[in-house]
């Protein structure tokens, strides 16, 4: 699915829109240039799990942020790791666990991604406009694109 979203306030929404499909377990790899607008959607997706926007800031250098909302949210940015290096921090915990896993450069550690999990690449295609590209790895995302599909065309 593609979808654009034409300011900072759309990348917003689309995040919020998306938070009201996730279940615990979801896991989301975002993907996309410095700028493109991770952390902004992950700040969607936290406002649509009841999470305070104040609190949500990249984890650029404290690796994982946890938040609390309808679902926990654990919010990771693993652009200057070794993908090693998600085992010292018990990975396998939060991807696997009740919780919502957003992970900022989700690409870099592909291999300790679980089997089925939400990829999301951001383009920046002008200053304030992004390019949406969901792809579905499994079923569980399958339907949950399907579902937001429906949902940001109506």
């Amino acid at each position: 699915m593609r979808y654009t979203a034409g300011s900072p306030q759309a990348t917003q929404a689309l995040g919020e829109t998306t938070a009201r499909l996730l279940q615990p377990g979801d896991v989301i790899s975002l993907e996309g240039d410095l700028g493109a607008g991770k952390t902004q959607f992950v700040k969607g997706v936290g406002i649509g799990l009841g999470i305070d926007e104040t609190l949500i800031t990249s984890p650029t250098f404290t690796l994982i942020n946890q938040y609390d909302g309808r679902l926990p949210v654990y919010h990771f940015d693993v652009y200057r790791i070794e993908p090693h290096e998600l085992e010292d921090i018990g990975y396998d915990e939060y991807f696997y666990g009740s919780g919502v896993c957003l992970i900022e450069w989700g690409n870099t550690v592909q291999e300790y991604l679980p089997l089925e999990y939400l990829q999301i690449e951001i383009r920046k295609t002008a200053e304030d406009q992004r390019e949406f590209i969901f792809t579905a790895h499994g079923q569980r995302y399958e339907q949950l694109v399907s579902e937001l599909k429906v949902v940001v065309q109506a």
